[in-house]
């Protein structure tokens, strides 16, 4: 009997196979019976893909076969470069492991023991059937170069480090995010959040809202994130640029690192600066401290957005910033919402107003990764340039393959739910985008200094000191229809008239200025008078206004200016009409001046700047606008523009 059954396996191996004259076709139906779905996903990569994957993929569930007790053949670290870069990106390679019996932990994937021995070999043999079947089809050939990189998932040598170095950032903040899930430290920061206070005001400005429009969208926690991150910067957490000494107050000098202490691990300390610094990123601990810069913030803040059961995500800028995202219901989408800057819905504040040339934005909820980036730019091209890190197509399928991780225990319906918010996000990133005037200013947050090393203090076109919200006039409705823009400055008022919008005032001298640098109002009441002058011990002031008319579709038809200045003792004022490469200087004699230069420009500045004197106070003796405080009917700054369609 036995015999009988060698026998019969030896013929019923035989029939398998082609080279004695088997059926091909037959082969083929039987092979395709063994593939799970699983296996027939990766089978739809190319077979360069497909044979790279297959060997690892084997090699897996070879090594639990053989030693089902050993406990390092059944786990896998998620961070482990060769799972991140060759299995990960591809479609197909994670399912495998999940149909083999691999399950999600914190870091790994692990191969627990009461998953099935029998199952894995099931999915093991199906992977080896469909290997032998290319093989056998002979379609195992090796490829020219071109041809690989044709037929594969782009591969370039030189950006393996980046790959390795993206991933870890990656996978370390989707693990992170999960910190803001804990029940006990949510119920902490409830403790210190004063909701009933917050959702009170909440519900006035609702009903305000309410009352101004009828059909308005908007619902109460749409109020109770404004009202949080109102409380959160004014009351709650503050900024720092380098950290206070925790035994005198005074501020500390960073002096290299030290290694973190026991007490700072278990806190998750990234690095201690100096004996007297410490910086947390443990959101626990930052409820504590209540003090950092822009990722304790956004951490803490995301903590507390988790706090009061608003569904919040962290958002991370390959340009060294990071923020949250908070979900609308009533408005169907998500909201960003900055800490530091306590600002909301300003989505284009980084890009025109920050001037931050924008690369890779991550979104990280306790559910999903997602690329932002197109939320944040209106000049997408620019920002595709730059993103040279890592291929998109390799970005794209590791984050599919993130996110297929985390959302294996979902039900169904959250599934959907995600789904088709994302659907709707993809919509929105490629919708024509225009800055409001709330996203044109610079940063606010931090010192000076640190803006200016960051390059955040608006669209500075060098390395001078740019103070100011950086105001940007735009065509209002009215200035639109009638193609003309007509602003005027009293400096004895100390106020600016849009005439040609009805006669809008809008006071304080620098609430209409695009840049300046080193200049104030100096008001001399012995003498009753008032002017500008660049600032006591600087060389140089400088001042400028913008005008914008692409949001418009309009251009320039003629500019005329009327600009007064004077000067003393070896002052001097220059001034200067710009758009682009085109720059004319004209005179501050008071006269009003008419350029036909500009005709067809969409944008220009106008700008001023001060030098000379001589002695202690050769800062007075270049001036602009000097006006008698008795003689408020004239303006010394007057600029009219007439617009024409683009």
């Amino acid at each position: 009997m036995e015999c009988g059954k060698l026998d019969c396996g030896k013929q019923a191996r035989q029939d398998r196979d082609p080279s004695v004259g088997g059926s091909q076709k037959q082969i083929q139906r039987d092979l395709q019976m063994a593939l799970t779905p699983a296996v027939t996903l990766l089978s739809e990569n190319s077979n360069e893909v497909f044979f790279d994957v297959c060997k690892l993929l084997l090699s897996y569930a070879d090594n639990i076969l053989r030693n089902p007790n050993v406990e390092k053949y059944r786990s896998i670290r998620i961070g482990n470069p060769t799972f991140s870069t060759k299995l990960l990106p591809i479609n197909g390679a994670v399912e495998c492991l999940f149909e083999m019996g691999f399950e999600e932990s914190d870091t790994h994937l692990v191969f627990p023991n009461s998953s099935s021995l029998d199952q894995l070999k099931v999915i093991r043999e199906s992977l080896a059937a469909q290997r032998d079947q290319r093989l056998i089809g002979g379609q195992h050939r090796p490829l020219p170069a071109a041809s690989q990189e044709a037929s594969a998932l782009p591969v370039q040598p030189l950006l393996t480090v980046s790959r390795k170095n993206f991933f870890v950032t990656l996978e370390s903040n989707f693990q992170h995010v999960l910190l803001y899930e804990k029940p006990e430290i949510q119920q902490k920061a409830r403790s210190y959040i004063p909701y009933t206070q917050l959702s009170l005001a909440a519900d006035q400005k609702l009903k305000l809202a309410q009352e101004a429009e009828t059909e308005c969208k908007l619902g109460k926690d749409d109020f109770v994130v404004l009202e949080l991150l109102r409380w959160f910067k004014s009351h709650f957490f503050s900024w720092v640029d380098c950290l206070p000494c925790s035994s005198c107050g005074g501020p500390t000098q960073n002096r290299g690192s030290l290694g973190p202490t026991g007490d700072d691990l278990r806190w998750g300390a990234q690095r201690v600066e100096n004996h007297y610094c410490q910086s947390y990123n443990n959101p626990e601990k930052l409820l504590q401290t209540r003090r950092g810069r822009c990722g304790e913030w956004a951490n803490c803040f995301t903590l507390c957005c988790r706090a009061l059961s608003l569904e919040a995500r962290y958002i991370w800028d390959s340009t060294d910033h990071v923020w949250t995202e908070v979900y609308s219901v009533s408005q169907s989408r998500w909201l960003h919402c900055d800490s530091c800057e306590n600002v909301c819905d300003q989505p284009l504040l980084y890009e025109v107003g920050w001037g931050k040339k924008l690369a890779y934005i991550l979104a990280f909820s306790r559910d999903q990764v997602v690329d932002v980036t197109w939320r944040y730019s209106c000049k997408h091209p620019e920002v595709l340039s730059r993103r040279t890190n890592v291929e998109e197509t390799w970005l794209l399928h590791t984050i599919i393959g993130l996110n297929a991780l985390r959302q294996r225990s979902l039900g169904t319906d959250r599934k959907l739910e995600l789904t088709q918010r994302l659907l709707v996000e993809l919509v929105e990133f490629i919708s024509p985008k225009i800055a409001r005037q709330s996203e044109l200013g610079g940063r606010v947050s931090g010192s000076l200094g640190w803006r200016m090393a960051r390059g955040e203090t608006g669209h500075a076109d060098s390395g001078n000191i740019k103070q100011g919200a950086a105001y940007v006039f735009t065509p209002t409705e009215k200035e639109r229809r009638d193609k003309l823009i007509h602003v005027s400055y009293n400096a004895a008022k100390d106020q600016y008239c849009r005439i040609s919008n009805d006669f809008e005032t809008i006071h304080c001298w620098d609430q209409c200025v695009w840049q300046k640098e080193s200049v104030f109002r100096k008001l001399e009441n012995d003498w009753h008078m008032v002017y500008i002058a660049r600032m006591e011990g600087s060389s140089v002031g400088r001042i400028s206004w913008k005008f914008d008319f692409a949001p418009s579709k309009l251009t320039v038809k003629s500019v005329s200016i009327r600009a007064s200045s004077q000067t003393f003792h070896f002052g001097n004022v220059s001034w200067l009409l710009q758009s682009g490469t085109t720059a004319t200087e004209f005179s501050g004699d008071g006269s009003m001046q008419s350029f036909q230069c500009l005709n067809g420009s969409s944008e220009f500045t106008v700008t001023a700047q001060l030098s000379g004197g001589e002695g202690n106070v050769s800062w007075q003796h270049a001036q602009l606008f000097r006006q008698s405080l008795k003689e408020t009917e004239e303006s010394p700054f007057e600029m009219i523009i007439r617009l024409q369609n683009a």
